[in-house]
């Protein structure tokens, strides 16, 4: 009979394919900056001011303990707050079984925050509520 051939589980979708779909709160100019920087490297950006952000957060999975200021959505996985663009890509890499990736709070120096980023920043992964280290992250 036909032979199925099935796509490669590491196969990643070109990044200017995906769509990130972000929900921030209204004039929130950190976000914003997130969304320059993920369009610089080479994402297509679709943002919303989402009155109900604390609601979809909630939906989303993301852990109190993990949150920032603004939520995506990256081929099916939950983006929260500013995380640097190899974690990113390193998920989408892995296709771990989990419900996303955060870097909770604004940490100085992360994508779209001013300042120097003084130390790697502790990306977390998350999945039904619990929180583990993804991994250790620079800005590039």
């Amino acid at each position: 009979g036909p032979l199925a051939v099935e796509a490669s589980p590491t196969a990643v979708t070109a990044i200017e394919d995906l769509v990130v779909e972000v929900h921030r709160a209204p004039n929130c100019g950190c976000c914003i900056g997130w969304e320059a920087y993920m369009i610089d490297e080479g994402f297509t950006v679709d943002s919303w001011e989402d009155p109900g952000l604390t609601e979809f957060k909630a939906t989303s999975g993301v852990p109190m303990d993990a949150m920032s200021c603004h939520t995506a959505i990256v081929d099916g996985y939950v983006v929260e707050g500013h995380v640097p663009v190899g974690a990113i890509l390193d998920l989408l890499e892995q296709r771990p079984d989990i419900d996303g990736i955060a870097l909770p709070g604004m940490p100085q120096g992360s994508p779209g925050m001013p300042g120097e980023q003084l130390a790697p920043f502790e990306i977390l992964a998350f999945d039904d509520g619990v929180t583990s280290v993804f991994g250790d992250y620079l800005v590039e």
